[in-house]
């Protein structure tokens, strides 16, 4: 599976998702997609300092020095990344079970029960 194809997936299915005003679906799609997006962002350098302007937390020097490329991440990449937003779900709703939550254990569980079927 090309790495463009489980994010594709997940669009899509977010958009009917929302279409169908499926609130379950619409937050368990909408997590793996900022999980994917998290994962290829850039990490920053505390320790870069460019520039002779004020000192700002996070800034940097210089017309765009802040620009970088973000990281491409592979097929399998993507995969281990679902694969964790799925166990995160499923401990949760042990958690949620355990406390007498069990509507919100439910809602987890079928959440990562869609992002199960998205890995095919």
């Amino acid at each position: 599976m090309p790495s463009d194809d489980l994010r594709f997936e997940l669009r899509r299915r977010l958009s009917a998702a929302v279409r169908d005003r499926d609130r379950i679906a619409v937050a368990a799609l909408r997590e793996a997609i900022a999980a994917l997006d998290n994962a290829e962002a850039v990490r920053s350098d505390p320790d870069l300092k460019t520039g002779s302007g004020p000192d700002v937390a996070g800034g940097v020097g210089g017309l765009g020095a802040a620009e970088v490329e973000r990281r491409i991440l592979d097929a399998g990449e993507q995969r281990a990344i679902l694969r964790a937003v799925i166990e995160t779900r499923l401990t949760a709703a042990s958690t949620y079970d355990e406390h007498g939550q069990s509507l919100r254990a439910t809602e987890l569980r079928s959440g990562a029960g869609i992002l199960i079927a998205t890995l095919g």
